[in-house]
This record gives C-alpha cells, sequence and structure tokens, in this order.
C-alpha cells in the first residue's frame, strides 16, 4: 500500500518540517509497513532524514534541468533537496492551470529519464461520470496520451474531478468498477483520491485493485495522516 499526501499550497516551512517529522517518528515505531509519500509546496523542501518507507517529494516542476524560465522549478533544484518522487497531471494543473495533454506527456518524460518515481493522476468531471463508465474509461483513457504506462516506476492515481475538495467520494462500486478496468491494460500500482479521508480510508482500501490513497485535505493535520497510515496496516 502507499499512503501519500498533497500538501497542494498548505503549510510553511517550519510547519511542514515538524508534520514530516511526527509522522516519521509514527512509520519509524513500527507502522512503515507500507510506502508513504508526502508531496510539500516547493518553499516546505528540505533535507530531512526519513524512514526507508517514507519519501518526500515534489507537487510540481518545469520539465528543464535549468533556464531561463521566470518562476519555475527545474529538476536541478528538486535534486538539491534529494527529490525522487514527483506528481504529474494532478486535475488542479489539468483543470485550473490548463496544462495541456502534450505538456503533461512532456513532463512525464522527462522525469522517466531522471528515473524518478511518478505519481500520475488521471480523473473525469461529473458530466462523463453521469454518461457512464464507457464515457469514463474513454475519456481517461485519453489521459494517457504519450504516457509509458510501462514505466517501472509508474505509479497511477486516479481522483474523479468531481470528488477532488468536495467533500464526495466516488462509492466503492464506481471506485471498484474503474480500477478494474484500469487493470485490465496497467501493472503498475493504483491509487485512490478524492475526498478520502480517516473515516473512509479503510473501506477504499479495501477495494480489489486499490493499492492505496493520494489524500488532500484530510491528510494536512499530522495526526489524521497518522491514522490513515495505522488503518493500511491491516492491508497486505
Amino acid at each position: 500500500m502507499i499512503i501519500a499526501s498533497n500538501f497542494k499550497t498548505n503549510h510553511t516551512r517550519v510547519s511542514a518540517k515538524e508534520f514530516i517529522e511526527f509522522v516519521d517518528g509514527f512509520v519509524s515505531n513500527g507502522n512503515d509497513k507500507h510506502q508513504v509519500r508526502v508531496y510539500p509546496s516547493f518553499t516546505a523542501l528540505d533535507k530531512i532524514e526519513t524512514n526507508r518507507c517514507f519519501k518526500i517529494g515534489a507537487q510540481n516542476f518545469y520539465p528543464t534541468n535549468n533556464g531561463s524560465y521566470t518562476g519555475e522549478v527545474g529538476f536541478e533544484q528538486l535534486e538539491e533537496f534529494g527529490v525522487d518522487s514527483v506528481l504529474i497531471g494532478h486535475s488542479e494543473r489539468r483543470h485550473v492551470l490548463q496544462e495541456t495533454q502534450s505538456f503533461i506527456s512532456e513532463k512525464f518524460n522527462f522525469a522517466k529519464e531522471k528515473g524518478v518515481e511518478i505519481i500520475y493522476c488521471i480523473g473525469e468531471p461529473q458530466e462523463v461520470r453521469e454518461a457512464g463508465i464507457e464515457a469514463v474509461m474513454a475519456y481517461l483513457w485519453e489521459q494517457f496520451d504519450g504516457i509509458d504506462i510501462s514505466y517501472a516506476r509508474l505509479i497511477v492515481a486516479y481522483e474523479p474531478v468531481w470528488a477532488i475538495g468536495t467533500g464526495l467520494s466516488a462509492s466503492v462500486a464506481d471506485i471498484e468498477e474503474t480500477h478494474e478496468r484500469l487493470r485490465e491494460k496497467i501493472d503498475a500500482p493504483i491509487l485512490y483520491g478524492g475526498s478520502v479521508k480517516v473515516e473512509n480510508t479503510a473501506e477504499v482500501l479495501s477495494v480489489k485493485n486499490c493499492d492505496g490513497v493520494l489524500v488532500g485535505t484530510a491528510s494536512w493535520q499530522k495526526e489524521s495522516f497518522c491514522n490513515m497510515i495505522a488503518l493500511a496496516q491491516q492491508y497486505k
């Protein structure tokens, strides 16, 4: 199982360090059965020694080592902090910040060349979900255009757009059906994200073909995130 927290635009460098050290202490105290990931903002990145199962990753990057890209962060800056895991394709990057599939695939292939772990996010808006599973899968497969699904360090995160930050979570049946259809072509771990919280973590993790969760709001409190990690301990 992979239990991941996406801080988005939250936490300062001080509070992120406190969060990471608290969670690292928790997993170092016998709660290290599964993989743990935390994705702080750029300003909160730091070199912090953590348990072997615990990685600190980057929410975003510009597909370059360095260069004249005002306001962007290249891989040279990430490598300074030992970053070995990145998020790509999150719906907020796609729909709010207008990243195209072409640019997303460019980022994916740059990260692939660097050999880092990639959590690749996909998801559908509500009107597509309401059109049925065939429409959902057609929409999701389009998001793999230019993406190497055989990449050895790929992790896929299925996050229905309508469930992110809304308090609405997909039904267990919908998650199971979508993950099952994704599994027909994808061997990589498949996570679920979208209004995951302590109260439904166990239910989500019990879904067949669900290999973990990518959590936003509910993971920003260190105690809640540790509760999710603890709940995962009962699963293989």
